[in-house]
């Protein structure tokens, strides 16, 4: 039997969290301001977008290292990203890997 689903509103806060976090690695936040071409005035009004913050999560999924560190910061269950991602716009697409 497989967990329950995260509702919209969870994932979206979930993301928020996620991005906070990644804010205060300096070498983290850079990577992914590299990767989605956001400068970090950005930071703030994106992170209000559902598609931005589903932009957040897979950042996250894609380092399992930073995945584990944010998963114990936060004392959440390391598989509640990933859940929370399908929750967020494209979140239902398949994974190929």
């Amino acid at each position: 039997m497989g967990a329950d689903p995260v509702g919209r509103p969870e994932a979206e806060a979930l993301a928020v969290q996620a991005l906070a976090w990644m804010a205060g690695d300096a070498e983290l936040i850079g990577r992914f301001l590299a990767s989605t071409g956001a400068g970090p005035g950005d930071l703030r009004v994106r992170a209000a977008d559902p598609e931005f913050l589903g932009f957040v999560l897979d950042f996250l999924l894609a380092d399992e290292t930073a995945l584990i560190a944010f998963a114990a910061a936060k004392n959440i269950r390391p598989e509640l990203p990933m859940r929370a991602r399908a929750a967020l716009p494209g979140g239902d697409l398949p994974h190929w890997t």
